[in-house]
Parts: structure tokens; sequence; C-alpha cells
């Protein structure tokens, strides 16, 4: 390793420190220190992709237990952009939330926005959902946005193939992902902002693991898993999950992006994984779905009409101890916008929730009995 990569692996650790306390087998209990504070590992993520988890207040988020958000830096790029941000005082400041905060590179939309890009070696071609612009986004001005933006967490630029790719694509994009990652290495480095790396290789068992390899070789402060949860059977998800999160670096974050369920959250964990982020908990709750701890729940139906019970008896949140699942599923048939608020709420506490409740058992090293449990109550009769 040359000195100019030491220096900035040493720089790039400063930004974020990250301790081990505690491990129930493969299960890690953690804490990661960013400039805006701690955030205890194992740890769920809620999505503000546009700086705002959707219909909820910064104070509301933080009250569900959550310390670091994901907001999204092509979204952001393009409206209202990084350099309005930035006079802002940056992301934080801007949102109004005091702790901290994980930008996505734009990769995603690489996969998600397939009719309006074009990928090549040098960066990916947009055309922008807004305007119609053509936008080039490249792995030195993904680092540059999420720079003016100000995030503690700036995941580098990758490509993200879909499930059903088949193999020669998936190389493709592994080769092109590693290629970024190196040139992102020579992007100088943001004061207080760390950079993740992100493993890809679809549900190639050996794939993955050789692209491990390559990435986990790079200093970056934290991993990330891409890639998944774009089609693939959960179950394919958590079998190669046991297979590769213990061996990414013990001393580093392990992050699982875009995932999941109840279910893929507590297999994560106990595959080794400390972060997660989705859109499940916020996107259902507007939709009127419910978690809970005896399953997933839908407040519009019939059934609730002139129910007096709360959405989860089990549940210690505000909106638990508030409202009846009748008045929920009022709000919803009359297009109030408070319904859709209020499950969201809920649905963010319950999430946090469940880490909460890993990381208790963690440190008492009873997590596979917690897991075990856990499902038996989300997978029986609600």
């Amino acid at each position: 390793m040359s000195g100019q990569v030491a220096k900035k692996a040493d720089v790039t650790q400063q930004a974020l420190h990250f301790e081990i306390v505690g491990v129930d087998q493969n299960a890690r209990l953690g804490r990661i220190s960013t400039a805006h504070g701690v955030v205890e590992t194992p740890a769920f993520m809620p999505v503000g992709t546009l700086a705002t988890v959707k219909s909820l207040a910064p104070h509301e988020v933080a009250e569900t237990g959550a310390r670091m958000i994901l907001a999204n830096t092509y979204h952001l790029w393009l409206r209202p952009g990084a350099d309005c941000i930035a006079s802002l005082g940056g992301v934080q400041k801007f949102m109004a939330w005091p702790h901290a905060v994980l930008t996505d590179s734009g990769g995603y939309q690489v996969y998600s926005l397939a009719k309006l890009r074009k990928i090549s070696d040098d960066g990916v071609s947009f055309r922008s959902h807004l305007s119609g612009e053509l936008k080039f986004l490249t792995p030195e001005i993904a680092l540059h946005v999420q720079g003016r933006l100000g995030s503690d967490i700036a995941m580098v630029l990758d490509e993200c193939p879909p499930a059903n790719a088949a193999r020669p694509l998936i190389e493709t994009a592994m080769r092109r992902t590693t290629a970024w990652a190196k040139r992102s290495l020579d992007v100088p480095d943001v004061p207080g902002q760390a950079r993740f790396g992100i493993v890809q290789g679809g549900t190639h068992l050996d794939l993955r693991s050789a692209h491990l390899d390559e990435i986990a070789a790079m200093p970056f402060a934290g991993l990330a898993l891409g890639g998944f949860s774009v089609g693939e059977p959960p179950e394919k998800m958590h079998e190669l999950l046991d297979q590769l999160a213990f061996r990414m670096p013990q001393e580093r974050p392990r992050y699982l992006m875009g995932v999941g369920t109840p279910k893929d959250l507590l297999m994560g964990v106990m595959a080794g994984i400390d972060m997660f982020d989705c859109v499940l908990p916020t996107r259902n709750g507007r939709n009127g779905q419910a978690f809970t701890s005896h399953g997933p729940l839908n407040l519009k139906n019939a059934r609730h009409r002139e129910d007096s019970s709360p959405i989860d008896a089990c549940c210690e949140c505000s909106v638990c101890h508030t409202f009846s699942r009748a008045y929920v599923r009022h709000l919803f048939h009359a297009h109030e916008m408070l319904g859709p608020r209020l499950i969201s709420q809920h649905n963010l506490h319950f999430y946090g929730a469940l880490m909460a409740g890993a990381r208790r058992a963690i440190a008492t090293r009873a997590y596979g009995r917690y897991v075990q449990d856990t499902l038996a109550r989300l997978e029986g009769p609600n």
C-alpha cells in the first residue's frame, strides 16, 4: 500500500470510530461515533431520500430511536442542489436533524432508473426525471456532491445489477465498481466525513467472495453489501449473508443496503451485519400497513372499524398509547394525512424497538432465543 493511500486511510478512519462492545456468535453489539453523535449498532436507518423522512418531523423520527438516517445523493443533487444545501450549513442543518446522516452515492438510481441512464466505465449519464436535463455522474462527482452535503458517511459510486442479470453482466458491474472505488480513493477527504465501499456480485457466492476481498483491501472506513433485495428470493439472500457477513473485516462497520423486512433484519444481524436501511416502514405505513409484534396488519380492513385496541398492544410508541385501530382506519378512509403519519411513526418505532431488542439480546448472549421467539410471534396469527 502506498504512503498516499495509507494517509487517506488514516484520515478516513478518523472521521468515524467504530468499536465492538459485545458479540454473540456472529451477531455484534457495536458503537459508531460520528461528528453528529453516537449510533448504537445493530441499527436501522430510516430513509430520508429528499432530506425528509416522508410525513414525519425530525423530532418524531428521533423519538423512534433512530440516530442516523439515509439521504439520497442523486435526488438532492438535482433538487435543491448540493451548493444550495452547503450554503445553508449542510444537510443536517438544512433539515433540522441534529444526528448522523449517511448519503448513498446515486448508484441505486443506476439500477432503478434504467430507462433514463447509460453506463460506461467513465460514469453514468442520466436524464433528470424532473427536467429531462442530461447529467453525468462519476465516482468523483458523487463524492464531491456528498462532500457539499456534509453527511457523516458517504457511499462510493457502484453499479447495482438486477438479481436476475446474466453472470457476465454481474462480472462487468463488479469490475466497474472496483475501478470506481479505486478512483474514489484519489478524491480528497472531507473533514468529518467517512467513506464506505460497496460489494457486488449478485447471488453468486464465488463472485461475492471475490469482490469482498477486492473492496476489503481498500482503506474504506466501512463496507456495504449492495445489490440485495432487488428481486432475489429472501431465502437466497439469507443464505448468502450467512456465508459472507462474518468474512467482512471485523474492525469496520458492516452495512446491508436497502434491506428489509423485520425477518431480514433479524437474520442479517445473526449473520454479522451492523447497519440497515429500507423504505418499507414508511412506504407501507403510507399505504395502511402496520408492522406489529404479531406480524403485518392492514388497518384499512373493515374488521378494524369499531376496534378500540391500539395498533400493537405490545408497543410503547406514543401512537399506540393514544389512538385506536378504529380511529387510524377512519383517517385513511377519510383521506386524512394524519393516518399515514401515525402508521409511519409507529412502524419506525417498531423497527427501532426490534433493533434495541437485538442489542439487549446480544449483550446477554441470548440473541438466538430472541430471534426464535420474535419470529414465532411475527409469523403467528394476528
